[in-house]
């Protein structure tokens, strides 16, 4: 794991002292105290210069990615977070997070629908009362700890569904 910290010998392109009035421009004592600070605060600089590789998980330190990991709610394989996050609150993206973390396949039935009309009072699409059924395919009902994927799909569905979670045996 690495750490952000002091780079023994690393300069700061803008010394503070060459920054402050000329008044203590000759000032041997307020020089030497910035030079303690330039050392202290160079490596500031440094991260915000590459500040979009922090964010990056591919470029990432791993305690960066660990904080990235926990403000996405990123479960199972951190360095696909990114793309998971994107699709978070999608039947595509339950399905994907359920077999990143359990290893089972898993068939998402939701209620909603979009679409677009041009006529005035369309049909709205989907089911009138919202719903989520998690079906857990090829999975033998012993192998799998139910309640578990129960209490995964409940912090990871979008919040205003009901869900069922079944177990479908075979393929």
């Amino acid at each position: 794991m690495s750490e952000r910290r002091i780079v023994p010998g690393l300069r700061p392109r803008h010394p503070l002292g060459l920054q402050l009035p000329g008044v203590y421009a000759e000032d041997d004592f307020v020089q030497r105290f910035t030079e303690g600070l330039d050392e202290v605060l160079a490596p500031v600089p440094a991260v915000l210069d590459s500040l979009p590789a922090y964010f990056d998980p591919r470029l990432s330190p791993d305690d960066v990615l660990t904080l990235l990991a926990a403000w996405v709610g990123a479960e199972g394989e951190v360095r696909g977070a990114v793309r998971a996050h994107a699709a978070r609150g999608t039947a595509r993206g339950l399905a994907e997070q359920i077999r990143q973390v359990f290893g089972i396949g898993a068939e998402i039935e939701e209620s909603g629908g979009t679409v677009w009309s041009a006529t005035p009072r369309a049909p709205l699409p989907g089911a009138p009362r919202p719903y989520l059924t998690v079906r857990l395919r090829g999975a033998d009902a012993a192998e799998v700890d139910v309640a578990a994927v129960a209490e995964f799909v409940a912090r990871n569905r979008p919040v205003h569904l009901p869900f069922t979670v079944e177990v479908t045996p075979g393929a």
